[in-house]
């Protein structure tokens, strides 16, 4: 699995990632073809290496060359939406401005349609956001990991005076992702930074297991004395049979077990990877269940809703877990008593386990008058001599 782990240890912006970008692999000529396909112009792309302390990596600059209208963000998405820009791009851009403009629109109690961009901050984001949407589909990442963010501290000056940092609409971008402290009185992540994890990754953790294919360092426009102004992209890929998952679980005394059932069949239903009960003695010896759940970091927050809806459980614990899982595949196997699909798992490229499918054997002995177990016994029999030869 070909994965990216964004490491920023001095926050986030826009133009930051767009150069760990170029600098991680993305071609800039390729990038500057994509951004002709904006109707947008007055502007031009500044790429060049440039160093922070003792780290040197790509500097990425949106420059304007002439006076823009102030633009709303009803107009930034009928600008996308006019653009020959490839539909997944234009897709992802227009769900990360809406994503925006809510936010905006949430902190200044008015409606996203009113949202304004001010004269350069437009031509930046919208640069900067579909720059970060074509890098992100040229280097194409199946999983995106991210470490905690620091968000600076101070004021900062905007077109709607001055804001403490992080700004409002950072924070709401925000809501969700953990954050870290920073010994730096400056803006460490701008709104379009947060937008950017909130839109791309999938899991906030240190680093995975991973083998290491490739860094790249953005450049910000600071210099600070205090830690390099740079944001760091590594790209590799997971190893082999390494996952991470998270584990929810809860206890219920007072469950019925009726909704126990109906509830597991639920969670599964919602993308639970495993649901199981175990009986526990709770305090005052009373019979109790603790109900596990394993699941994908990105189903956490649905599936505790999910539990909280259809339990009687008013608590929830949660803690991430590595899990190594073997290469599974299934066959069709043809056997005396037909085809019979059957799930195999590899150590490596060998064969350490086979399973016969449980609705095909239970078919065929009910068809046939056969019994279940014998069934199962010489297809198993007949996978074992096919597939562990």
């Amino acid at each position: 699995m070909r994965v990216l782990y964004i490491d920023c240890p001095a926050g986030i912006s826009g133009d930051m990632f767009v150069g760990a970008l170029i600098d991680a692999g993305l071609e800039p000529e390729t990038l500057k073809e994509e951004l002709k396909k904006l109707p947008l112009t007055g502007y031009t792309i500044e790429v060049k290496r440039e160093k922070r302390h003792s780290i040197e990596g790509t500097r990425f600059r949106v420059r304007t060359t002439e006076r823009h209208p102030h633009r709303r963000f009803r107009d930034i998405r009928k600008l996308l939406e006019e653009s020959s820009l490839n539909m997944a791009v234009k897709r992802k851009a227009i769900e990360m401005f809406t994503l925006l403009a809510g936010a905006e629109a949430k902190v200044h109690g008015i409606e996203p349609e009113e949202v304004e961009f001010h004269e350069v901050g437009a031509v930046d984001s919208i640069v900067d956001i579909v720059s970060v949407c074509v890098g992100m589909r040229e280097l194409s990442f199946e999983r995106v990991y991210c470490s905690k963010v620091p968000t600076g501290s101070g004021w900062v000056d905007t077109m709607h005076g001055r804001l403490p940092v992080p700004t409002p609409a950072t924070v709401e971008l925000l809501k969700g992702i953990p954050v870290a402290p920073s010994p730096v009185e400056r803006e460490l992540t701008t709104p379009t930074g947060a937008l950017i994890l909130k839109s791309f990754v999938d899991e906030f953790s240190p680093m995975p297991d991973m083998i290491v294919e490739n860094a790249g360092y953005g450049i910000g426009g600071w210099k600070l004395e205090e830690i390099p102004n740079i944001l760091r992209l590594i790209t590799g890929r997971l190893e082999k049979g390494s996952e991470r998952a998270i584990i929810i679980e809860t206890n219920m005394d007072d469950a019925n077990p009726q909704l126990c059932g109906y509830l597991m069949e639920r969670l599964l239903k919602e993308g639970a990877l495993d649901v199981f009960f175990t009986p526990v003695v709770m305090k005052k010896n009373r019979p109790a269940t603790v109900l596990t759940v394993v699941a994908d970091e990105a189903k956490k927050d649905h599936l505790m809703e999910v539990i909280l809806q259809e339990s009687t459980s008013i608590g929830i614990r949660y803690y991430s877990v590595e899990r190594r899982c073997l290469e599974r595949k299934t066959e069709k196997l043809k056997t005396p008593y037909g085809e019979v699909r059957v799930k195999i798992a590899l150590l490596g490229r060998r064969c350490v386990n086979i399973q016969p499918e449980y609705e095909d054997c239970r078919k065929i002995a009910t068809d046939r008058a056969v019994p279940l177990k014998k069934v199962i016994d010489e297809v198993r029999r007949t996978a074992l001599e096919r597939f562990q030869s």
